[in-house]
């Protein structure tokens, strides 16, 4: 262990006790084509696989960004991008690019609104020389229906 690893020792228990106080699941998005339920009569997907539940912390990152059709007669609608960071434990594996990140409990319970949101990892878990914290970039997956 470097002198700095040591000296950012303290740093790890300081965030692990204070920033990374949620519990977010990543999961691999589900693969495969959907099936007919001959029950419900509806489509269901394969289950997705789970990469890692536990201790994390999905923060903002600054404003959202929209992106607008140039024209009213073209096929798509105005949509925002929503910037956020996943930060969880070194120790946590690191999500691929396009896993699916859902808050499942949070450390406040009369602040809820982050719970059952879903994030798409944009990109890979960063990766430094030097870390305390390991930080993916996220997009809120909008809901169906939903006005931006």
């Amino acid at each position: 262990m470097t002198a700095l690893e040591s000296a950012l020792a303290g740093v790890k228990v300081w965030l692990d006790a204070n920033v990374l106080v949620d519990t977010v699941r990543i999961e691999l998005p589900a693969i495969g084509s959907p099936v007919l339920d001959p029950a419900t009569g509806e489509l269901t997907r394969p289950a997705r696989e789970t990469l890692y539940e536990g201790a994390g912390a999905v923060q903002a990152t600054g404003q959202n960004e929209m992106t607008a059709a140039p024209g009213a007669l073209q096929p798509w609608v105005q949509e925002t991008r929503s910037r956020y960071v996943l930060l969880t434990p070194l120790t946590a594996p690191i999500p691929p690019k396009d896993a699916i990140v859902t808050v499942v409990q949070v450390h406040n319970p009369a602040n809820t609104a982050l719970i059952g949101r879903s994030f798409t990892c944009q990109d890979p878990g960063r990766a430094s020389t030097v870390e305390v914290v390991r930080k993916t970039p996220l997009d809120q997956n909008q809901e169906r229906g939903a006005t931006p």
